[in-house]
């Protein structure tokens, strides 16, 4: 089958919008801007920009095991809405896939329902307890894109330097959430000015970036490559800047709810801003900015997370951390950073696309003749409002709905098929 998109707009090496022609045959890129194959499909693309589909390596689909917040069919869609064409599933599931046994059943659950490439994770502990490991070379045969127990940092040095170790064998990428259980102090947002005033228990940067600087050092005797979820603090950045000029090796992410708000953009007790780490000081978003330009953090991850309307509706202490993210991250980055000057358009691009697949070595994000045919057409000049109840997850909880953005995807395609087209 041969698909033609026409009247579309390409980013040239320079940057710079190019009117353009995309062929597509049997799901992959034929040609850009060459002769259209007698019968071929031809789409319009209206002048749209056709961006490489997005590659998000920090999502949670919550499935198996807590269907009732999100599922592969409900979280894929709901990223094929937002431009994603590629994602990594986090492992804190029910059950873990932590054995052959759960990750072939998890790899069953994708190909079944997924309608976009789901790439899963497997556990560096069983149960991701923090204890005991799990053989990395048998999860990494079964399709585990990289290991992480994200959601809880590991708290024995000695564990996380034995599966660097491992890792480092099999040239598998170490992805770490970062955080010391023993300065967490059952806190709920950053420990800073906000928690003051609203007598709420805070959670000091510290936690985070302690952590980081342990693995740093850790990875470096271990020989491993590393990776840092959604850094959020200055201190942790400074952590990753340094490790980087020592030659060891450490990519970074950060997450767009920490490139756009602080914690004194909370103004009351509402667990729709509750997320771990937490929205820290304006100083520490700054610092994320300056690192992204600098490349000290790579690539802009979503983390999204869904909850349920009841677990989010009684504040913060007491209900789960996470917010959605996949069909809000383009527009909101777009409209603040792109539209305002302060990143050209190309960065954006590959800080979404590009270059987090290169962190695990994955053959995405990419729109050129050979590559598969992932890519997204988004109307720049639309603007709309967030409304969650619009959501395709399942997950609401968002403390960006009412919001106003630009650039919004209208047709995603996946391996050259629709599987997300803005409703006429």
């Amino acid at each position: 089958m041969t698909t033609v998109i026409q009247n579309v707009k390409l980013l040239n090496e320079e940057g710079e919008l190019v009117v353009s022609t995309i062929v597509i045959e049997n799901g992959k890129i034929a040609s850009i801007n060459g002769d259209i194959p007698a019968g071929a499909t031809v789409i319009d693309g209206n002048g749209h920009f056709a961006s490489p589909g997005f590659v998000d390596v920090h999502t949670h689909l919550r499935e198996p095991g807590f269907e009732h917040k999100e599922t592969i069919a409900t979280g894929s869609a709901s990223a094929a809405k937002g431009g994603f064409t590629t994602i990594c599933a986090m492992p804190n599931t029910k059950p873990v896939p932590d054995s052959v046994e759960n990750m072939q059943l998890i790899n069953g659950l994708i190909k079944e329902s997924a309608v976009i490439r789901v790439l899963p994770y497997g556990s560096l502990t069983k149960d991701i307890s923090g204890e005991v490991r799990t053989n990395m070379q048998e999860l990494k045969e079964q399709g585990a894109v990289a290991f992480s127990d994200d959601g809880i940092g590991i708290q024995l040095a000695s564990t996380m330097y034995e599966q660097m170790q491992q890792a480092a064998k099999l040239d598998a990428v170490v992805v770490a959430h970062c955080e010391d259980n023993s300065l967490i102090y059952d806190g709920v947002m950053h420990e800073g000015k906000r928690n003051k005033e609203l007598g709420l228990p805070g959670i000091p940067s510290i936690c985070e970036s302690v952590q980081i600087a342990r693995d740093v050092l850790l990875a470096e005797a271990a020989g491993a490559r590393y990776h840092v979820c959604h850094v959020s603090t200055k201190e942790s950045v400074r952590a990753v800047r340094d490790a980087k000029a020592a030659g060891i090796k450490v990519t970074a992410e950060v997450c767009p709810h920490h490139l756009l708000l602080e914690e004194m953009d909370i103004s009351s007790d509402d667990a729709n801003w509750k997320m771990n780490p937490p929205l820290r000081a304006a100083d520490d978003k700054d610092s994320l900015h300056a690192a992204l330009l600098d490349g000290t953090i790579d690539c802009i991850a979503t983390d999204h997370a869904p909850h349920t309307a009841e677990e989010k509706c009684c504040g913060m202490v007491g209900a789960p951390f996470g917010i959605v993210g996949f069909e809000t991250a383009f527009p909101l980055l777009y409209t603040n950073f792109v539209e305002t000057g302060k990143w050209k358009l190309k960065q954006l691009v590959d800080w979404m696309s590009v270059k987090a697949a290169q962190i695990f070595d994955l053959p995405y994000g990419t729109l050129e003749v050979g590559a598969s045919a992932d890519l997204v057409l988004i109307d720049l000049d639309k603007e709309q409002t967030i409304d969650a109840e619009g959501f395709v997850s399942k997950g609401r909880n968002t403390p960006f709905n009412g919001w106003t953005a630009k650039g919004w995807p209208v047709v995603t395609m996946f391996e050259g098929n629709i599987v997300y087209q803005e409703a006429e």
